[in-house]
């Protein structure tokens, strides 16, 4: 049975969650787990408890990527980690706990129990945590694919109360849906290059507000924009590159490019995302910003626009007299 499918027995996930992975991984790559989780339709620990009982191998400690000691990292050669994609963690003797995608690989196992004189424990783990260990440990750069596993396992830094209540203050006075927009554009540009502000209107995504951009005359369907469609249709963050597919193409021409890190934050009031957050820092830089401070704007964006609303509702009641 699949991975997927044996989820779906374990009722993990659904089967419409499943389907719009696959076509998640057939867009962006990455294992139909990686997919899972970062369309948050399971967390990464519990894909790892399930990958252990799946392969009937034990799960590598989730606290793997903190500490490994250096006379393990250094018992097998970065080319033969590079090859193989795994990951050794504990040694005992001649024995090697190592973690590794497929544990169940016979022939890979002795294969690496020949190279390197070990006895090979092998281990389950999932994509995520592999490929970033893999970057902490020796260096191995992850595919652009992957660009935000950082923010994954390295907290982000901490924002200074005083600025987030300033900027509460600043939301809770605003009088005008260009306030919010201007509270939004002004914190946001503060740690990103390029930003800027869509409006979800109908059917339609509509560029607003920009730093850096110009998005005066942008306007597509949302179901002719895969990178929206997604952001829309999950109410969830998309970060990683924008890629040169079909219906990228409007938003490419306002980026002059196809970045490789960039970061879309969708603003819902309830279950509907009424306009998009778009930030980077340039075609070829990786986005250095605060992500949870970013989420944080943007939800207190979406209370902000939910208050002048209701505001504009009471207004317009009539009550006869």
């Amino acid at each position: 049975m699949k991975l997927g499918e044996a989820l779906i027995k374990e009722a993990l996930i659904t089967k419409q969650q499943l389907d719009q992975a696959l076509k998640r991984q057939i867009q962006f790559g990455g294992r139909i787990g990686t997919n899972l989780v970062e369309l948050r339709f399971i967390e990464e620990k519990e894909l790892a408890k399930f990958l252990g009982s799946y392969f009937r191998m034990p799960a590598a400690p989730f606290e793997i990527t903190d500490s490994i000691p250096e006379d393990v990292t250094d018992s097998i050669s970065k080319e033969i980690i590079d090859k193989y994609k795994i990951l050794p963690f504990r040694k005992e003797r001649n024995r090697l706990h190592t973690a590794m995608l497929n544990p169940k690989d016979v022939k890979e196992i002795d294969e690496l129990r020949f190279m390197t004189g070990f006895d090979i424990i092998p281990y389950v783990i999932t994509e995520l945590r592999l490929l970033f260990a893999l970057e902490k440990y020796y260096g191995i750069k992850r595919d652009i694919r992957y660009i935000s596993l950082k923010d994954r396992f390295a907290p982000d830094a901490p924002v200074e109360e005083t600025s987030v209540a300033k900027i509460k203050a600043a939301f809770a006075e605003v009088k005008e849906t260009e306030d919010i927009a201007g509270i939004v554009m002004n914190e946001a540009h503060k740690i990103a290059q390029r930003v800027a502000l869509f409006t979800v209107k109908g059917a339609n995504v509509i560029g607003w507000k920009a730093r850096s951009l110009d998005v005066d005359t942008f306007a597509i369907a949302v179901k002719d924009s895969p990178l929206f469609f997604e952001v829309i249709r999950n109410r969830s963050n998309y970060r990683g590159p924008v890629l040169k597919i079909k219906g990228n193409e409007s938003l490419m021409k306002v980026l002059s490019g196809t970045p490789t890190d960039a970061l879309v934050l969708p603003i819902n009031i309830r279950d509907k995302t009424i306009a998009l957050l778009y930030v980077d820092n340039g075609n070829d830089s990786v986005l250095n910003a605060n992500v949870g401070f970013l989420s944080l704007l943007a939800s207190m964006a979406a209370i902000a626009f939910e208050i002048l609303i209701l505001k504009k509702r009471i207004l317009d009641l009539n009550f006869p007299i």
